[in-house]
């Protein structure tokens, strides 16, 4: 199994067998891997990438870092599997080119931050009467119970919504443009537009 990091861009649709189709776009930066962790070095296995400015340069030679850190944007760490690790070496550049023949993918994303949401809203509550003089329409209710006289645990209630981790299985890779480093994959994908996305295939 292989992976990419990309950043979301924008959703559009595209015309595949005379029929519309929705996409979301996705980036693909340049990417360095620096550091490979394994488990007898470091506890776990995992890789240390860093994201490069589109305006960044120079070059490596003989393994040797060239590039100033000032020309990096962003460092990431993502953990992989321990036979997945051994797959790479420092200064191993990650790209579109491993998605050539992919037709699915896994998305891992954050689902967007709602802020403090009411149970009705957080949880899509039915809600109570509305007609026949009821004054209880979008409201919780009972909580708890007369014996034990406490709110059980997990009871769905008011409170933080969503900016969870989401993954999403098998879906389908509709669009891959190497010359702008950017692929579509069908339907929404969560968290807003700019934000990091890891794609597993």
């Amino acid at each position: 199994m292989a992976w990419l990091l990309a950043h979301k861009l924008e959703m559009t649709r595209i015309v595949k067998d005379n029929t519309f189709v929705p996409v979301t776009l996705l980036e693909v930066p340049a990417l360095k891997v620096i550091a490979v962790k394994t488990k007898e070095s470091d506890g776990y296995d995992a890789l240390v990438v860093w994201i490069l400015k589109k305006d960044a340069k120079g070059e490596l030679k003989e393994g040797k870092k060239t590039l100033s850190f000032n020309e990096f944007s962003k460092i990431k760490e993502v953990s992989l599997k321990e036979w997945e690790a051994e797959k790479f070496k420092v200064w191993d550049e990650l790209g579109l080119d491993n998605l050539e023949g992919v037709e699915k993918v896994n998305v891992i994303a954050t689902s967007k931050w709602k802020w403090f949401t009411w149970a009705m809203k957080k949880h899509n509550f039915h809600g109570w009467p509305k007609t026949h003089g009821s004054k209880f329409h979008r409201a919780l209710g009972s909580i708890g119970n007369r014996k034990p006289t406490r709110t059980h645990k997990g009871k769905k209630m008011h409170g933080h919504h969503w900016d969870k981790r989401v993954s999403l299985r098998d879906v389908p890779l509709e669009l891959l443009n190497k010359d702008l480093k950017v692929f579509g994959l069908k339907g929404p994908i969560p968290w807003a537009r700019k934000s990091l996305v890891i794609v597993n295939f």
